[in-house]
Formats: structure tokens, C-alpha cells, sequence
């Protein structure tokens, strides 16, 4: 048995070694995966144990999640009373061509979907290492238990990859950067949509799309959601696309997290992980000049400053705190 062990553990090793990076691009190298261990059922220590993603009722639905107390949330403990709710939202349902099929239905077959794997154009890892897979051979939601089955309104079995950019600048009066009366730090800025979906402010980031580079996503997203540049004509599409090349840039860009996300869509077999990127504008001469308007999934979108106190969807004030300590601004 133990040699079965440190055979598939070595296996595993060998495929993220040759594996191809999700966000390989021509200036953005990201934290590899991390090596794949045999075995999943012992969490161990884990940065956080999702909250939002056992909140009811579900994103778009009255549909109530079977409640999962803090104790019974990893998988390592058994829980035979556990009854999730199986659901996934019409929009899915209807398989756009986004969407996974439901594979419960069509069955597993040597066609079907390569889990832990590069799967075609579309990734099928995980930031946290190899998941496991239920007894349906679905894949099992790595944080742990979340009250309600199948997928929800995410398109993909597994892990579905975002991308979040998240721009920054300094807070300024008469070109001088705002120093905060209790910290004595200067006070960041970052622009934020306030979601159609749900009505909570956010950062303008958003699902990458199969095949897509993360450099790409960043930029799509921030246009489409923060810019409306899906609206904007020919000349001011040129204009955007400059003014991208000199905001999302390797100079000016720092990766602050690259992993699981506390989502509100998550379920036991769908769940949402990103990677979240700062791109700072230290003079704001090129960020400064962004004339904000929203479309696509905004509602309005706006420079806020970045505080403690800011309420953002899912685990975006936890990308900013972690923004703050790269810039060592105030919090």
C-alpha cells in the first residue's frame, strides 16, 4: 500500500512538472501549482474555512442549502446525516458553450471530462494540489462540505478559474498623497463595481474564458466591466488598448493571491478560485486619468478608498489587506 503511495504521489509530481502553466503568458509568470499529494481526506491547516459559500439563500434562487455547521465542514469527518441540495441554475442548465454538460446524466466515459488535468483549452486544476472525486466520479469541492450539490450557476465541474485586477492609486490633495490620521500610512485607491447581480461593490474581475491568457482576462475585464469599453467606438477602443498597455504592464503589475475563493456560487462540486493581480499607478498619471463609467455586470463603478471597514463581495477586502501590506499603505 505505501509503495502505491509514493508511486502516485511521484506520478503526480511528474505531470505538474510537464504540466502547462494556466496563466502562462508573454510577461505574467504566476505561482506554479503546488505538487499534487496522494491523498486529500487530511485538510490539515488551511488558510481560511469558507463562510459565503454556505450562506443562503443561493445566489439568484430561493433555493436554501442544507445548513453545514464550522465542524462539519471538511470532508475528513464523517457526517451521514449530510442531505445537500442538489441544484444547478436554468442559465446552466441550458448549456451554453460555456457550460460543462452534466456528466450525471450523459455518464463518465473515455470522452469525458480530464479532472486534475489540463482538459483541452479548458484547466482543470486546482491551486490547492490534486482534488478528489465523489462517488458519482464528480470533483469534491477541496474546503469542504457547502450544503448544496451539482454546480449551480458556475459552468465548470471543478474549479472554474477567474481573474481580478485590482488597480490602484494614491489617494491625493494638491498632488500630495492623504496620510490616515490613526495609521500614518498613505491612503490607497482602487476602483470598484458595484455588481447587477447582487448589488455588493467588488473588484471589476471576472470568469477566464477556455483558452485565454489571465494578461488577456485582466484586461477584458477590466474593460468590459469598470470601462464599458464593449459600448465605446473604434477610437476610443484604441485609446483604451494603449492606455492598458501602460496600466497592465509587468512593471507596474504584483501578483497578491492565487487560490480558492470564499464565492457565493460554490457547491460541493463547483467552485470558484482566481488570481488576483495589483497594478499601481505610483505618479497617477495614467490611472488618475480614467474616465470611469460602468457596463457589462456593473451597475456603477467608482474610486474608493481601501480600508478595513470597506463590506466587498465574496474574499475581495482579503485581497486588498494583502495590497495594503504590498504597498504599505493604510488599513
Amino acid at each position: 500500500m505505501s509503495v502505491c503511495i509514493v508511486c502516485t504521489a511521484l506520478l503526480c509530481w511528474i505531470w505538474i512538472r510537464h504540466s502547462v502553466c494556466l496563466t502562462q503568458s508573454s510577461w505574467y509568470k504566476p505561482a506554479t501549482y503546488p505538487v499534487c499529494h496522494a491523498s486529500h481526506h487530511n485538510m490539515g491547516n488551511r488558510p481560511m474555512i469558507h463562510v459565503k459559500a454556505r450562506s443562503s439563500p443561493y445566489p439568484g434562487s430561493q433555493v436554501q442549502r442544507f445548513t453545514v455547521p464550522d465542524s462539519y465542514v471538511s470532508w475528513s469527518l464523517a457526517w451521514p446525516e449530510y442531505e445537500p441540495v442538489d441544484y444547478t441554475a436554468g442559465s446552466v442548465q441550458a448549456s451554453p458553450e460555456w457550460a460543462d454538460p452534466d456528466f450525471r446524466k450523459t455518464g463518465q466515459s473515455e470522452h469525458g471530462p480530464k479532472f486534475n488535468a489540463l482538459d483541452g483549452k479548458i484547466d482543470r486544476r486546482s491551486y490547492l494540489g490534486c482534488y478528489e472525486l465523489d462517488e458519482d466520479k464528480l470533483p469534491q469541492n477541496p474546503m469542504g462540505r457547502t450544503g448544496i450539490t451539482s454546480r449551480g450557476l458556475l459552468g465548470k465541474w471543478g474549479p472554474n478559474h477567474a481573474a481580478d485586477p485590482i488597480v490602484t492609486r494614491w489617494k491625493r490633495e494638491a498632488g500630495e498623497k492623504v496620510i490616515h490620521e490613526q495609521s500614518g500610512k498613505p491612503i490607497l485607491q482602487f476602483v470598484t463595481i458595484k455588481r447587477k447581480d447582487c448589488g455588493e461593490w467588488a473588484i471589476p474581475g471576472g470568469m477566464v474564458d477556455d483558452g485565454e491568457l489571465v494578461s488577456v482576462t485582466l484586461k477584458r475585464e477590466f474593460g468590459e466591466e469598470a470601462l464599458d469599453s464593449l459600448a465605446a467606438s473604434t477610437s476610443e477602443k484604441n485609446r483604451l488598448r494603449r492606455l492598458f498597455q501602460s496600466i497592465f504592464s509587468k512593471e507596474n503589475s504584483k501578483e497578491v493571491y492565487a487560490g480558492y475563493v470564499d464565492d457565493p456560487r460554490n457547491t460541493d462540486n463547483a467552485w470558484v478560485e482566481t488570481v488576483a493581480i495589483n497594478f499601481h499607478d505610483e505618479t497617477g498619471d495614467s490611472v488618475g486619468q480614467l474616465d470611469l463609467h460602468s457596463g457589462d455586470d456593473a451597475g456603477s463603478v467608482q474610486w474608493a478608498d481601501i480600508d478595513q471597514n470597506l463590506q466587498l463581495y465574496a474574499t475581495h477586502s482579503h485581497f486588498l489587506k494583502s495590497v495594503t501590506e504590498l504597498r504599505d499603505a493604510h488599513w
